[in-house]
């Protein structure tokens, strides 16, 4: 069968189709030829339109239906606007957004990781730990400078440890100073507390 014969098949069926969809949804066949008259007029003006002009018709009817009462940032600065463009900052909106940890590429993760290495550190009870810690965080910035998997560059900054050891050692020293422990209660016995002896004594 050639090519034309075959377009021509296909349209019978596909009319036979149609026609029997039209017998089954009870309407004749000269309301469905009006009704694609008329969606082919439709068609045909919607076709006249120009894109601005959709656009516009759009956007006033959205308004109209309310679809743009309480947006997030109405009457609100956006935020991240007029600041210098970061080719990161879909990964970073990201982790923030959902608030994930341990994912995404090694240069930001090692980013985040920096900003939050002082509290690590703190946390930590001994300085034999706090050496540990910091020789495991410059061995991983050494690691991901060498490694050329693409993404954004790594800028991380490794870190001295004697000097994060002798920081670490101020800030425990000023956190000591801070907390002055409370004056115990002196130890009662139970029964006095129960019967309230030591109030009326007072």
């Amino acid at each position: 069968m050639s090519d034309a014969g075959r377009s021509a098949y296909r349209r019978r069926v596909e009319r036979a189709a149609e026609l029997r969809s039209i017998r089954a949804s009870g309407s004749t066949v000269q309301e469905n030829d009006e009704l694609s008259a008329a969606e082919e007029e439709l068609r045909q003006k919607r076709a006249k339109v120009d894109d601005a002009a959709k656009a516009e018709y759009l956007i006033r009817d959205a308004m109209a239906q309310g679809k743009f009462d309480n947006l997030k940032y109405a009457g609100k600065p956006i935020p991240g606007l007029g600041e210098v463009y970061d080719p990161d900052w879909w990964v970073k909106g990201l982790l923030q957004r959902e608030n994930i940890t341990g994912l995404g590429p090694t240069a930001i993760l090692l980013r985040t990781e920096d900003a939050e290495l002082d509290e690590r550190l703190d946390a930590q009870p001994t300085e034999h730990q706090v050496r540990d810690l910091l020789a495991d965080f410059n061995a991983r910035v050494i690691d991901a400078r060498r490694q050329l998997q693409g993404g954004p560059p790594v800028t991380t900054n490794t870190r001295d440890v004697d000097a994060e050891v002798e920081l670490w050692r101020e800030r425990r020293r000023a956190r000591a100073s801070a907390v002055v422990p409370d004056e115990p209660e002196p130890d009662r016995p139970w029964w006095r507390r129960i019967l309230g002896l030591e109030k009326r004594a007072r």
